[in-house]
């Protein structure tokens, strides 16, 4: 493995960037056992209910919605426990770690992130389709992604490993969070930081390495460089991201939060 500082002379530019491995197809196989055993489930319990159901139209049609509607949710946990049961014996094989790794010398570092990607993927994808909100951070927190239900990460992509967000984290639309990154024949896998409060704008895209501290506002189309470090209470803009003015709504936010941790702590007595 090379040092991180060995690969300064490489540009990173979203350009160059292959967020879809061709590599990563031939995995997809895995899925196979993933979709029979939640599909069986699905069909076992399905089955029963026809069975029990069947004669009693009025009631079989009453309940016919929430049954379909407890299936998808069935094949989803269950497609979850499977998944996460996978990543467990993969990852005693192969411990993921940070570090920029040539793809040709380190194919065995490349193969495991390969099968790592497909499998987080299937299942964050089907969560991220379900109809019930916030159930995607269960996903994310299930498969090792530090998040919080304060935050809004809906309409981005984050990478699926060695990515940690804060509280009141808010993620615009077609953004994206990316600790890792394929620069030609190079693999770059770096942690990514976003303290609390941070605002990352519309299509927006964080770079491997990026710690962003807290109170940062991120504008639209903003990205990072790698490894780099954005200072807490400012608003960056620009490729790379360069300081453009501070952010004069950190201050009176930070005095509200504190006024309600205040309020929070009040015990209030009445006087009989």
């Amino acid at each position: 493995m090379n040092e991180l500082s060995d690969i300064n002379d490489i540009e990173i530019d979203i350009l160059t960037n292959n967020p879809i491995e061709k590599n990563s197809l031939k995995y997809i196989w895995l899925y196979v056992p993933i979709i029979w055993f939640s599909g069986t489930l699905v069909i076992i319990q399905f089955t029963a209910f026809w069975r029990d159901y069947a004669w009693i139209p009025p009631l079989f049609y009453l309940l016919l919605p929430w049954v379909i509607f407890i299936d998808f949710f069935i094949f989803i946990f269950t497609s979850l426990f499977i998944t996460k049961l996978i990543l467990i014996f993969v990852e005693l094989l192969h411990k993921p770690r940070e570090g920029v790794f040539n793809i040709k010398e380190e194919k065995r570092e490349y193969n495991f992130w390969c099968i790592r990607r497909v499998l987080k993927k299937y299942i964050i994808w089907i969560m991220r389709n379900s109809p019930m909100p916030y159930i995607d951070i269960i996903g994310f927190k299930l498969i090792g992604i530090k998040a919080d239900f304060s935050s809004s990460i809906l309409d981005c992509w984050i990478d699926l490993e060695f990515v940690e967000t804060g509280k009141r984290v808010f993620l615009g639309q077609g953004s994206s969070i990316l600790s890792s990154m394929v620069i030609g024949n190079y693999l770059i896998i770096k942690k990514v930081i976003l303290e609390d409060n941070v605002v990352l704008g519309g299509v927006a895209q964080i770079s491997p390495g990026t710690i962003v501290r807290e109170n940062t506002i991120i504008g639209a189309g903003t990205m990072t460089s790698f490894n780099q470090e954005l200072d807490p209470n400012w608003v960056y803009i620009g490729r790379p991201a360069k300081k453009f003015k501070p952010n004069k709504y950190a201050e009176s936010n930070r005095d509200i939060r504190i006024m309600k941790d205040v309020a929070k702590g009040i015990k209030f007595t009445e006087k009989i």
